[in-house]
């Protein structure tokens, strides 16, 4: 279970890493222009929110990773996955008020590795 867990942390990783970082880096506008179909929520968002979101994101990719791989507050790796929780659950009730239903398995996929390392690393599935 251990490996199982480690495999997904990264690829949560990876995933929010990269996306958090594009929207620091980018501007919504830019941002939105990339036509996936999960991007035209950056024009609805205010600058703040947006930039905060990238912010999270990349906090959260690294708190996947280095807690656990470190020892040090370990803790901090279950919270973030935790985390990534909530930020999924904002994404899919905002892609579904919006008629966005291509972006919603997306999102159910991603909150559900999420909330399987939470659980997996809080009650110590290993």
């Amino acid at each position: 279970m251990d490996i199982a867990l480690w495999v997904v942390q990264g690829l949560l990783a990876l995933v929010f890493f990269g996306a958090g970082f594009t929207k620091l880096k980018d501007s919504r506008e830019v941002y939105a222009a990339q036509k996936p179909p999960m991007t035209s929520y950056a024009e609805r968002m205010p600058v703040w929110l947006f930039k905060f979101v990238g912010a999270a994101e990349v906090a959260a990719a690294i708190g996947l990773i280095l807690p656990w791989a470190l020892d040090i507050a370990p803790v901090l790796t279950p919270l973030a996955a935790a985390g990534l929780v909530v930020v999924m659950i904002g994404a899919f009730v905002d892609h579904a008020r919006h008629g966005e239903t291509k972006s919603l398995p997306v999102n159910i996929l991603l909150g559900a590795l999420a909330l399987f390392v939470a659980l997996g690393r809080f009650l110590g599935w290993e």
